[in-house]
């Protein structure tokens, strides 16, 4: 096998960030990358990569995700796609079961049915509540880890060789997600108080090369092994208090954030504590300080183009 051929991606949720982070790395260090994607989905977050991955639309159906990793003929699987619900409604419960526990199970049966045994998984540590081994946050958290119940069928039956990166937070350039920094950004701007909880809750922030490299490192490391799901944690290490990361925020964007700390309630399970029970992936570890990486993230604006 040359190395052309032994570098063949299948990568599912390769629109959402991380994903689509991970993709132009790959692109960029000359894999050759299939996508799995739903119809309607905008690849134009690839940026350039957009032009050389080969993207194939999922119908939903167990038979045609057999023939798209067939097609593929992937090395190694990257599966990030999932549904992110942080509560959800009578209404997501289909959903989330489709999106987390279906596609993640079809794609599975595909990778046996083709002899495809490499898998780097995506868990998150909300399905480690309060630091236990096993609990889940919410919903979304325990359809992860049923599927990784389901995962353990395959790697035991069919010779999957599986590992598992738990992410925490994450952050870095190009993020259009409405999620915490880019909220910091946008309160900083318009200088209308923003009401939070009061800020104890401890907050994980992962720089996204910190993470996509995890990905990378991981899927080298396969090849080594003969089988099973081994978990591996993507932390910063250095888990700060809301109140304290906004601080941090502030002194390194030289910004100021008005925040009405105790303006509301904490959510039902508020996450206060981070999962410290993870070993970290061989050979990795984050270079991206926080003090850094924020100022990547800054909007792009008439003053700043």
């Amino acid at each position: 096998m040359n190395e052309r051929d032994a570098k063949r991606a299948l990568v599912t949720g390769g629109t959402g960030y991380v994903g689509a982070m991970l993709v132009r790395r790959l692109v960029a260090d000359g894999w050759n990358v299939h996508l799995i994607i739903r119809p309607g989905s905008d690849t134009k977050v690839l940026g350039p990569a957009q032009e050389t991955v080969v993207c194939h639309e999922h119908d939903g159906s167990t038979e045609d995700m057999v023939a798209i990793v067939n097609a593929a003929a992937p090395t190694v699987v990257f599966h990030l796609a999932s549904l992110f619900l942080a509560q959800h409604t009578v209404a997501d419960v289909e959903l989330l079961v489709r999106s987390n526990v279906l596609f993640s199970t079809q794609l599975v049966e595909a990778m046996a049915r083709n002899g495809v045994r490499h898998l780097v998984n995506t868990g998150t540590s909300w399905q480690h509540y309060e630091n236990h081994e096993y609990n889940p946050v919410n919903l979304y958290a325990a359809t992860k880890q049923a599927f990784e119940c389901l995962l353990a069928y395959y790697v035991e039956a069919h010779g999957l060789v599986a590992t598992t990166l738990v992410l925490f937070d994450t952050y870095g350039p190009y993020d259009w997600r409405s999620k915490l920094i880019a909220l910091l950004w946008k309160t900083s701007t318009a200088r209308e108080p923003l009401a939070m909880s009061q800020g104890e809750q401890l907050i994980d922030l992962v720089h996204i090369d910190d993470v996509v490299e995890a990905f990378m490192l991981a899927a080298a490391q396969l090849r080594g092994r003969d089988g099973g799901n081994v978990h591996y944690g993507v932390s910063s290490g250095q888990p700060q208090r809301l109140r304290d990361l906004v601080a941090a925020f502030e002194q390194a964007t030289g910004t100021q954030v008005p925040i009405l700390w105790g303006g509301r309630p904490y959510r039902p399970r508020e996450v206060m504590t981070t999962w410290t029970g993870f070993s970290p992936v061989p050979g990795w570890k984050p270079q991206i300080p926080f003090e850094t990486g924020i100022l990547q993230t800054r909007p792009v604006t008439a003053d700043n183009a």
